[in-house]
């Protein structure tokens, strides 16, 4: 039986975002700044949908304050390592550290699109179905939508470690470790692609768009809208980039663009998503008016 040569890693290298030296101290204070940002909004409007008495038994809300949750997850999973590696010289991750990001990168990811998909079921429900909304989105099946979505990011959280130990990019990323594992990657990527919820959510938002359009009262279709946008845009924000980046011909090192589409997923995105859901909602806004004048 021929040998094979195996090679235990113990620390990888990350390439990070930039080799020019003269962009490392100034992009560190841009993405510390965004960092501090991402986590006041995203704990900030968890902290206030649980402050309120009426947000925080409305099941829009709770699957809103899981999102957020992730958000900050997957922030904290990815931001504060490429920090430190900003003001560093080698770029080294231990296997243990690359472990713990990845699991936790993943995890937080895994159940952002599946939160997402139990966001666009509560709107269908909500729009096509009002009066069993109370019925059918109960407290008892919102907890458990909420605790599944968390099972599932756990579940999928799985790392692949292979010979290679140099990945071009600024974190643990789940493709680059695919391409230097010892095993065979198409099957991992075809269960990511499997894992993608995106087909149900048009499916749901399909549905709920012929709802609208049936509504008479121009009143009614208008609030439907408004209630929708704010998802339909941080779906379309969250999936264009999990398309840009995975379903993607090519392979080797990573090109400069499949950086910045992992950037705005990764970093930009958690920065934006409570902005997006509070900055237009009344109760949201109303609920913080009533907090600041306490």
């Amino acid at each position: 039986m021929a040998e094979r040569n195996q090679t235990l890693v113990t620390e990888f290298v990350l390439t990070g975002l930039t080799e020019r030296p003269e962009l490392q101290v100034p992009l560190f204070l841009l993405f510390f700044i965004v960092y501090l940002i991402t986590m006041v909004g995203n704990l900030g409007l968890i902290a206030l949908i649980w402050k309120d008495p009426h947000l925080h038994t409305t099941p829009m809300y709770l699957f809103l304050s899981s999102l957020a949750f992730a958000d900050a997850c997957t922030s904290s999973s990815v931001t504060p390592k490429m920090l430190v590696n900003f003001l560093s010289t080698d770029g080294e991750i231990s296997l243990i550290e690359c472990f713990a990001q990845f699991y936790f990168f993943c995890s937080s990811a895994t159940t952002e699109y599946f939160l997402l998909l139990v966001m666009a079921y509560d709107r269908y429900v909500a729009i096509c179905n009002p009066l069993l909304y109370p019925v059918v989105m109960s407290n008892k099946l919102c907890a458990q939508f909420i605790v599944v979505t968390h099972f599932i990011g756990i579940l999928n959280s799985t790392i692949h470690v292979g010979s290679s130990n140099v990945i071009h990019y600024f974190y643990c990323e789940i493709v680059q470790l695919f391409t230097i594992s010892c095993t065979d990657p198409t099957l991992n990527m075809l269960v990511l692609f499997i894992s993608f919820t995106f087909v149900n959510i048009v499916v749901s938002y399909t549905r709920v768009l012929f709802a609208i359009l049936r509504k008479k009262s121009e009143k009614g279709r208008s609030k439907a809208f408004s209630t929708c946008s704010a998802h339909l845009l941080s779906v379309s924000l969250f999936y264009g980039n999990l398309f840009l980046i995975y379903i993607h011909p090519g392979s080797g090192p990573a090109e400069d663009k499949e950086k910045l589409y992992s950037l705005f997923y990764t970093i930009i995105i958690p920065l934006l998503n409570p902005f997006i859901y509070s900055l237009r909602n009344k109760e949201v806004l109303g609920a913080l008016r009533r907090l600041i004048k306490k």
